[in-house]
């Protein structure tokens, strides 16, 4: 009967974007009164790389509580998870994976930032997806391949833009929701605007026993900003980040006492000071910045018990922009990052140890131009080219080459480009050489940085109330950097893996009145190793935003994965990974009622938000099932 279900539900959402509507064929506002469901939009700059950008509503519509659930119908990103509320850092309860990115560790493809600024877990060099709090957003930008002209020492990057308040006045919301497991949810935010100062302050925090024992998971955040105009081209500003957060692995089903692997908490604390100016003619800033942190893991299996990660970044971000000519575009910066980390742990024997990690410096100057030739509302050819290059105080000098070009004709636009992606082994070889596996001896010294040469070519196309996007990629690795085990004796780290992902990606967005919006992605997937984790074959998104009654509004998200390999990919030569999980379809849909309050200055609703609809039976990692159908019940309210 399930099985029957899902097809119908399926079928629902698919006719809602095949059947015509008369509203297509009709002389229409620009304004569409419901956002966008799932994503925001695809973007293309000047330098013909794209990136998929979601916004604050496109997170309440899919009542997200964090990165994970933020961006997990992102067409071309796959996630883990183990729990309804926390991201268990110590292995796969909560990762982010982008075209197959984003499964190595320790070390990863994939970077995390907010404001530009990397937060991620130093020693082991990958990211931790509760130290980066979506309430502090006002829009997460997925970059899917590399991009030298905007980030460096990644091959894909996750990007938080903070909250600000951009016009005069003030503004509260004020959240809260409770439902299945015991879930509690509560945030509040403030922000306001008075002449040449501008403020916006919030917290939230989230709780849940989870759907199965030994699942809790909490999340507490506390961010601020504030910014000051100097006059009508300078501003500066300041802002702030606390996390404070836990997750508990629940183990293997049926066998859940010799699988539990503790507890995980990550503490974290950043600032960033930015100066910032905007002229006719150029813009840019400067912005110097801090964050430390902890990922502290309990109660491991043995012979492993307790293990405090700690980890701190600093350094200077500075971007400029000028158009020195017309239809002229010149960017350049530099980066400058110091990486450090150390490690206290303490074995099931009673042993104790530690490791003070060495300091790297990376520093990544990058310099890139591009030109358009014609009239973008006509016909206009968009020529670029640009570089990264790359010093670290540890390993060899590297370059990182980019080019790209648009051709386009009013609301037609192509676009193809090349780009090269460098990350550097991180702090994690020399902690395993020295503490964990001292016969690596100094082979990590040899070692040189990872790189993906990166081929893209797309074509947009915007009708009036659609837009449709289509997207070819071929990625190919190289110099993976692992560890080779005997024969012969001592085992040693060397760069040996050579990996090939291809695929291609399409969206497309629908208004055809001004109170419903539909979405539906696809992204296919090959890989040249079958066993490559996280790199589904086939991955499908859809949602709808629909107001309706005046006073209700009606949000379905739903996605449908292709069976899969999943868990790390362990840096070890001849690995390979036998986990698989089958195919699965989910549905998860939010129906909200707006009070009618707006006389009284104030917006507030009530809302239902459910999760896997239609009871599917799924898991991200054998033996880790997943909630059955589920919910919340909320209120929220905005003056």
């Amino acid at each position: 009967m399930r099985h029957w279900v899902r097809r119908f539900a399926f079928a629902v959402l698919a006719a809602a974007f095949v059947l015509p509507s008369p509203g297509l064929a009709q002389e229409m506002d620009e304004i569409v009164v419901v956002a966008n469901p799932i994503i925001e939009g695809n973007q293309v700059d000047n330098f013909g790389a794209s990136s998929t950008v979601v916004t604050r509503e496109q997170m309440d519509d899919l009542n997200a509580v964090d990165l994970g659930t933020a961006l997990r119908r992102t067409p071309g990103v796959t996630i883990s998870r183990y729990n309804p509320i926390g991201s268990f850092g110590g292995a796969e309860g909560g990762g982010i994976f982008i075209r197959g990115m984003g499964s190595s560790r320790p070390g990863g493809e994939i970077k995390t930032l907010i404001d530009g600024v990397p937060m991620y877990m130093s020693v082991w060099n990958h990211p931790l997806l509760d130290l980066l709090s979506i309430d502090s957003a006002d829009s997460i930008q997925v970059h899917k391949s590399p991009q030298p002209q905007l980030f460096g020492n990644a091959f894909a990057v996750i990007n938080i833009d903070p909250r600000r308040m951009r016009s005069e006045g003030y503004q509260t919301e004020l959240s809260l929701s409770g439902g299945s497991f015991e879930t509690f949810s509560e945030r509040a935010e403030h922000g306001g605007k008075i002449g040449a100062f501008d403020y916006y302050v919030g917290q939230s925090f989230r709780t849940s026993d989870g759907h199965r024992e030994d699942s809790d998971g909490q999340l507490t955040n506390y961010f601020a900003r504030a910014g000051v105009e100097l006059g009508p081209n300078w501003d500066v500003s300041l802002f702030g980040l606390h996390t404070d957060n836990y997750a508990l692995d629940p183990g293997v089903e049926g066998n859940e006492s010799a699988t539990r692997n503790g507890k995980y908490e990550t503490i974290a604390t950043m600032g960033i000071a930015s100066l910032n100016h905007a002229y006719e003619h150029a813009d840019g800033s400067l912005k110097v910045f801090v964050n430390t942190g902890e990922g502290n893991w309990y109660d491991q299996l043995p012979p492993s018990k307790d293990l405090y990660n700690d980890f701190t970044f600093y350094g200077v971000r500075f971007n400029e922009t000028i158009r020195p000519w017309t239809g002229g575009e010149l960017i350049f910066g530099i980066d400058w990052d110091v990486i450090k980390g150390d490690i206290e742990d303490e074995n099931a024997a009673g042993v104790e140890g530690d490791w003070d990690g060495p300091s790297q410096r990376i520093f990544s100057p990058h310099l890139a131009v591009s030109q358009l030739f014609g009239d973008r509302e006509g016909f206009h050819v968009i020529p670029s080219a640009g570089f990264r290059a790359y010093t670290h105080n540890e390993f060899d000098s590297e370059t990182a080459p980019h080019a790209g070009l648009i051709v386009g004709y009013g609301n037609t636009q192509f676009h193809a480009g090349y780009s090269r992606g460098v990350i550097y082994p991180g702090l994690e070889v020399v902690l395993l050489s020295e503490y964990y596996m001292p016969m690596l001896g100094k082979s990590w010294e040899d070692l040189e940085a990872e790189t993906l040469d990166h081929y893209e070519i797309g074509i947009s196309q915007t009708w009036e109330h659609v837009r449709a996007d289509l997207t070819l990629f071929w990625d190919y690795g190289d110099n993976r950097y692992l560890v080779v085990p005997p024969p012969p004796p001592p085992p040693a780290y060397a760069n040996l893996g050579e990996y090939r992902t291809q695929g291609v990606e399409a969206t497309l967005s629908v208004s055809p009145t001004d109170n419903l919006s539909l979405f539906f992605g696809i992204t296919l997937l090959d890989s040249d190793v079958e066993t490559r984790p996280y790199t589904p074959s086939t991955t499908l998104s859809a949602g709808l935003n629909w107001r309706f009654l005046e006073h209700f509004k009606l949000s379905l998200d739903s996605q449908y994965v292709s069976d899969m390999y999943v868990a790390s990919q362990a840096r070890r030569d001849g690995a390979v990974n036998t986990a698989e999980i089958d195919a699965y379809f989910l549905l998860n849909g939010k129906i909200s009622y707006e009070l009618p309050v707006e006389t009284w200055g104030v917006g507030a609703e009530v809302f239902l938000a459910g999760e896997n609809l239609i009871d599917e039976d799924y898991e991200y990692l054998p033996g880790y099932p997943m909630p059955g159908i589920n919910g919340v019940l909320g209120v929220s309210v905005k003056f």
